[in-house]
Parts: C-alpha cells; sequence; structure tokens
C-alpha cells in the first residue's frame, strides 16, 4: 500500500501549484523530458502516442476538404525571409540562425524556419502562372524553432511540432473562405476529440500574425483560468504575393495577384488536454484521442485460465485501442497506473467474475464502476467511450461557463481580472491604446472579437467612447 499510495502523492495538489502540477503529471505519466539542449524537450512514447493521433484525426480532416500534404525545406535565407516586412520583423527576435557550414562561414545566413510563409511563397511563385493552377492547397508536418526566453513543456518550446497549411487562391472571397473553413476544421477537431470546447474569433489587429490581413483564433479555459490560443487561422490577402510577385494570367489574360491563407495547430494541444481535463491523479485522457481506450487488468492473474480470459478479451475488443496489464505489479498499483495515464476504460477480470460470466468496467472521468456480462462487454465499452467523450466535453464547458464574467466599467474590469481567473467579456472601442492599458494595467490581452457578438453596453470599458466590439479578455498561456 506505501508504494500505491506513493504514486499518487507524487503529484502536487492542482489547487496548491498549479504550475507544479501540471509538471509533475508531464513527468510521472511520462510524457516528455527534460533535454540538453536548454528550452527543447523530448516527447517521450506516451506523449507522442497522443501526437500521433492528432495528426492521423486532423490530417484525415485536413485532406477531407482538398489538402495535400507537402514538406519545405527548415533553412530560410535571410534575403528571403526579409522580402515581406511586417512578416521579418514579427519574427526577428525568436529566430535562430546559421552563419557556418562545416567549417566555412556562409555567404548567406540561414534561418532554421520559425515558420514557412516565405518558403511557400518563393515556391509558389514558380508554380502558379495560369488560373488553371489554382487553388493551391496544400499542408506540411513538421518542426519549426523560436528561441523562446521562458520554456515549459509542450506549452512553449524553443523546438516545437505542428502541422501548417499554405493555401493560395485566385480571389480573395476564396481565401476568406478557406481561412473561416480551416478554422471550422480546428474547432470541430476540439470539441469532437479532445472534448474541449472553444471560442472562435478574430484577433486584434496588435494580436494578429505579423503580415497577415487577419487572424482568426480558437481560444480555450484552462482548468486554471488562463486562456490558451489552440489553433489560428490566417487570410494573408494579397500582401505576400506583392512581395513575393506571386501573380497568374486570369480567364481574361490580365495578370492578377493570388490571395493567400495559413493556418497552424502545434503540439501544445497536449498541454491543453493535460489543463482542461487532469486532475490530481493524473492525466484524464479524452476516448478518441487516448492512445490506449481500454487497460485490462487480470485480478489475481497466477490462478489459472485468468491471464488467458484476460487476453480473450483484447480480442473482444479489439475495435478500441487496447491493452492488458499482465505485470507482476498489485492490482492497487495498476489502478493507480492506469489513472495516473488517463486511460479511459479499466476492465477488470478475476476469477469470481469468470465464474459469473462478468467483468467490472471503470470510468477514468468519474470512477464510476460497472457489473458488466462478458456477452455484451464490446456494446457496452462502445457505449461507456461515447458516454465519456460526452460527459468530458459538457464539464470542460462547464467550467469555462462558470469561469465568464462580464465587466461594464473598468474597476469592475480590474476587479475580476485581480480576483476572478477565466475570461472577461467587455466592450472595446477598437483603440490599440485602451489594448495597451489593459495589458499594462491588468496583464491581460485581448484573447479575440468573437464571431457571436452580445452588446453589453454602449461603451468601451477603458476609455468610455463609442463601443465597436465585445472582446474576450483574459491572462493567457
Amino acid at each position: 500500500m506505501a508504494k500505491e499510495k506513493k504514486l499518487v502523492e507524487a503529484i502536487t495538489s492542482m489547487d496548491e501549484d498549479f504550475a507544479q502540477w501540471y509538471t509533475d503529471i508531464v513527468k510521472k505519466a511520462e510524457l516528455s523530458d527534460y533535454s540538453s539542449v536548454k528550452g527543447c524537450m523530448i516527447i517521450k512514447p506516451a506523449g507522442y502516442a497522443i501526437w500521433e493521433n492528432i495528426q492521423k484525426e486532423l490530417d484525415r480532416r485536413f485532406k477531407e476538404t482538398g489538402v495535400e500534404n507537402v514538406y519545405m525545406p527548415m533553412f530560410i535565407p535571410e534575403s528571403l525571409l526579409e522580402k515581406e516586412k511586417d512578416h521579418v520583423e514579427g519574427f526577428a527576435p525568436e529566430v535562430a540562425w546559421v552563419t557556418q557550414g562545416g567549417l566555412e562561414p556562409l555567404q548567406e545566413k540561414l534561418c532554421v524556419r520559425p515558420t514557412s510563409e516565405t518558403l511557400f511563397c518563393d515556391f509558389y511563385a514558380n508554380l502558379i502562372q495560369s488560373y488553371r493552377d489554382l487553388p493551391k492547397v496544400y499542408n506540411q508536418w513538421c518542426s519549426v524553432v523560436r528561441w523562446e526566453k521562458t520554456t515549459r513543456p509542450f506549452l512553449r518550446s524553443r523546438e516545437f511540432l505542428w502541422q501548417e497549411g499554405h493555401t493560395a487562391h485566385a480571389t480573395a472571397a476564396e481565401a476568406e473562405e478557406r481561412t473561416i473553413q480551416m478554422l471550422n476544421v480546428y474547432a470541430d477537431f476540439c470539441e469532437e476529440v479532445l472534448a474541449i470546447p472553444v471560442i472562435k474569433g478574430r484577433k486584434t489587429d496588435k494580436e494578429k500574425f505579423a503580415g497577415a490581413e487577419a487572424t482568426y483564433t480558437i481560444e480555450s479555459l484552462m482548468h486554471d483560468g488562463k486562456a490558451l490560443q489552440s489553433g489560428t487561422s490566417h487570410n494573408f490577402g494579397d500582401g505576400f504575393a506583392r512581395a513575393f510577385n506571386i501573380q497568374y494570367t486570369d480567364k481574361d489574360n490580365k495578370l492578377q495577384y493570388v490571395h493567400q491563407t495559413s493556418w497552424g495547430m502545434t503540439t501544445r494541444m497536449i498541454g491543453a488536454i493535460i489543463m482542461v481535463h487532469g486532475d490530481n491523479s493524473g492525466l484524464v485522457l479524452p476516448p478518441r484521442i487516448a492512445p490506449t481506450q481500454v487497460m485490462i487488468i487480470p485480478i489475481q492473474q497466477r490462478k489459472e485460465g485468468v491471464l488467458e480470459k484476460a487476453f480473450e478479451l483484447k480480442e473482444v475488443l479489439s475495435d478500441y485501442r487496447v491493452k492488458v496489464d499482465d505485470s507482476d505489479k498489485s492490482p492497487g498499483w495498476k489502478f493507480s497506473e492506469q489513472e495516473m495515464r488517463g486511460i479511459p476504460l479499466r476492465v477488470e477480470i478475476g476469477p469470481k467474475d469468470m465464474e459469473a460470466g462478468q467483468a467490472v468496467v471503470v470510468r477514468r472521468d468519474t470512477g464510476e464502476k460497472y457489473t458488466v456480462a462478458l456477452s455484451e462487454l464490446k456494446e457496452r465499452v462502445g457505449e461507456l467511450l461515447d458516454e465519456i467523450h460526452a460527459h468530458m466535453l459538457e464539464k470542460a464547458r462547464a467550467h469555462r461557463d462558470s469561469h465568464t464574467y462580464e465587466a461594464r466599467t473598468y474597476d469592475e474590469f480590474k476587479e475580476i481580472i485581480d480576483t476572478k481567473p477565466g475570461f472577461v467579456k467587455a466592450m472595446w472601442c477598437g483603440d490599440q491604446a485602451c489594448e495597451d492599458k489593459i495589458k499594462e494595467d491588468t496583464t491581460a490581452t485581448s484573447r479575440c472579437i468573437p464571431f457571436v457578438q452580445e452588446k453589453l453596453s454602449d461603451k468601451c470599458v477603458c476609455c468610455g467612447r463609442p463601443a465597436k466590439s465585445m472582446v474576450y479578455w483574459g491572462k493567457a498561456y
């Protein structure tokens, strides 16, 4: 019992120290480890398996919209990066440079990609000649490097994994349609697969992507009341096309500039899964993303027929991602380990269960136990996995909604930000000076201008002048 107790005690309570709780789960659930390369993480098999499932599900959804995968070089010549002024200024503080190849200094230094807009633009400038060449709807899965000062596993590291989509279109309308389409793909993925509810909207000009005409975002709320930008989709208009001279001949034989988009989601979503769903016993993985959906634990496994029955049940449940824990650890230790790793369902089978023709099924999210006839096990497991997803999504939505507040005066706004972690809805005049003042006074930032607008008052919460839009504000990762 002492060993079993120690496994759970190794996790700091989230109410005591949320940052330490997060770090404990990352380490104890063996999702990642620290690297000898400062600011970079090692993603261990348990963490990478989650990323593989994210990749698989997102990639399927992308391809249903006509996306094709490509791969670009990881190095960008300085001259190429500098072609789009706003873009290079936005990324300059985070860029890592290669200045030497082998023993010789490079004639032109190379940037290790922080993002690949300039490479895709250079590629499109040679590839696109006619309206018949459009649209181009490409995506790449890769790593990028941004020289972050403060790092945390999954949430912010100097190298991270992501996908970046880059598309080129004949018209502004087509580009805008694709931008919103991909944002909706992300939003649906978060809710339907990760059980994370999101708010969809547009970033303010201050917060938009460097070089973009408009940036759209999905924002989610973590358990500690901080926001996490969970996916972005950018409409570049024809700004990059003009900088890189990406033109095509239209049906009237006239030269036109293409209109472009870019969109991305990263390994920080693993951090989101931890912080939205986790508890003081460890991870709680949504069933549709969990590398192992069902763990079968044989009870008194040395007794005749028990292990054989456990592996027989594994075959019965082969439609799901299922494993048998046949290690020589005690059942109590196995239960704690399964909870720590967030496996959605535990199936217990022992001599008495075999005699009665049943198994005990335990949910990770609620701890509820069910006695299920073996003849009904496969069907019941499927039902429970769907029920777990629905419950986790509803629980996360209820938490977000109960931690979303409204402010009509600046004093009220500051008091809420100071005392109540979460989102604050408030009106804004559209002036960046007010946005800057709010950040300076409270450290809160604008998260998004939601597509679904509410008129909380006629006045900006900061300056009192006529308001243009309602904005979600909050402190963020």
